[in-house]
């Protein structure tokens, strides 16, 4: 049965779900304060990279079941369902979320609820805000206790947030449960079609649900973590990470998934929900619960510095004057999302160093570009590689992992690439006469002593960059 709905915020949880809902059935009106966002919108264009989804928003807008509005007086008007899917980022200078976005939803829309109202939150926020913004919507509400907030998580994944919405692997609600069920019963027609598929549905009390998210989220960081540090373990002991994860994956209760070392983990929800969850511990009361997020977030940051040093190592002790070619600018393949990424981060502190870096990614160009103006960037990973001393895969999009190792030849320098991602066959790259290094690997025939009989290629750039004249 369709229903008519609101999703507040038009960023890349709003929209996805808004254009999903749509997708289902339902009449659905966008809500942002953004007028360049609905434009594109509105006009079919997704202000990011996201497979599928642009052919979602414009299959729907011309069905006509999905408009966009910057009216909250329109938006009570149109609907008494309200999803609330604006960001929670975390607070400059504070390890906490910062909700001024959840509040001013609230605050711009509950005092034009004159009918019975539902509003569902998706964002990801610290446990207790739920009850909270129900308060406030009530007080400020001439519905009153007409009014009821439940919470329903979010568990998408970027490159894949159509699928994750439309064909979820579980469907959470967290309701008040001092209140009525209505809430419960309108999730259970929205999501009707999905309940049919046999998707579980856990319905919990507010705080679970809202706990759900980020124990999730908390969980596969520490897997991410872990590993890493196991490959710290492994380049002292010279053992191989990849057939540790592997060997280890084989058991159930671990599993394979999320075992993938490298350069760690970023965007915009693993670092700043971690953080925000240990937060919202420590107001609680519950810190020493959660001590052990943070050595998770230091091991994280850690990987960064330790690709750098590595890249160093590589081109024989010193970055000055080299040309470091980077390919994959994006925190993570298939999205063009630069929040928070390791791989951009890395290109900078590579540049700091004294490193001419030129960065290609196929999605992310123009979003790095606004982040690090001061890198130099490709058309393509052949152009980034002209002239490279040093190739880094940092982000595991496939088009790198399908590189002609042999077609980079011509143009590069010098054939020595470190593997960000572990995602290249060394094999491949070693036989194609390249100088390999994995992370965690111990792929000690692809490492290349250092002659001291042979000219140091980098000697004459350090020189000049060494110089009074090159400082300048």
């Amino acid at each position: 049965m369709a229903s008519q709905m609101t999703v507040f915020g038009t960023g890349y949880l709003g929209a996805t779900h808004a254009a999903c809902m749509a997708e289902l059935g339902h009449e659905v009106l966008g809500v942002d304060i953004d007028p360049a966002k609905l434009a594109k919108l509105e006009a079919g264009e997704v202000p990011f990279y996201e497979p599928e989804l642009e052919e979602v928003l414009r299959r729907n807008l011309a069905n006509g079941r999905l408009r966009f509005t910057s009216s909250y007086a329109e938006a009570a008007e149109f609907a008494d369902i309200h999803f609330i899917g604006v960001g929670t980022p975390q607070k400059k200078g504070e390890y906490a979320a910062d909700l001024q976005y959840i509040d001013a939803v609230i605050d711009g829309l509950a005092p034009k609820l004159c009918r019975p109202t539902v509003i569902l939150g998706k964002s990801t926020v610290p446990v207790g805000t739920a009850k909270r913004i129900g308060e406030r919507a009530r007080a400020l509400a001439p519905a009153g206790e007409g009014v009821e907030v439940a919470w329903n998580p979010e568990f998408l994944r970027e490159g894949y947030a159509v699928h994750d919405t439309l064909h979820p692997d579980r469907l959470v609600l967290g309701i008040d449960r001092t209140r009525s069920r209505r809430a419960e019963e309108v999730v259970r027609v929205i999501y009707s079609q999905l309940l049919q598929e046999g998707i579980p549905f856990l319905v919990t009390d507010l705080a679970t649900a809202e706990l759900v998210k980020t124990a999730a989220n908390s969980f596969l960081a520490t897997k991410i973590s872990f590993i890493n540090a196991m490959a710290e373990v492994c380049e002292a002991a010279d053992a191989d990470v990849t057939v540790l994860a592997d060997a280890i994956g084989y058991d159930t209760r671990i599993g394979r998934l999320f075992l993938n070392a490298g350069i760690g983990f970023g965007g915009g929800c693993l670092p700043k929900d971690i953080r925000a969850f240990m937060a919202r511990a420590g107001e609680l009361g519950a810190d020493q619960a959660l001590t052990f997020l943070r050595e998770v977030d230091n091991i994280n940051m850690r990987r960064r510095t330790r690709v750098v040093e590595l890249a160093r190592d590589m081109v024989g002790g010193s970055l000055l004057g080299t040309r470091v070619a980077v390919l994959g600018a994006a925190f993570k393949p298939d999205s063009d999302d630069v929040r928070d990424s390791p791989a951009l981060n890395i290109a900078g502190q590579v540049q700091l160093q004294g490193a001419s870096v030129t960065v290609y990614d196929p999605k992310a160009i123009e979003n790095s570009r606004k982040l690090f103006p001061t890198l130099d960037y490709a058309a393509t990973a052949l152009d980034a590689c002209r002239g490279a001393d040093l190739l880094l895969i940092l982000t595991e999009w496939t088009e790198f992992q399908e590189l002609d190792p042999a077609s980079l030849h011509p143009v590069v320098r010098s054939r020595t690439v470190l593997d960000g991602r572990n995602c290249l066959d060394p094999g491949e790259w070693m036989r194609a006469g390249w100088q390999y290094r994995g992370i965690g690997r111990n792929c000690e025939s692809g490492r290349r002593q250092h002659d001291p009989f042979e000219p140091d290629k980098f000697a004459v750039a350090r020189s000049f960059f060494n110089t009074s004249e090159g400082k300048q």
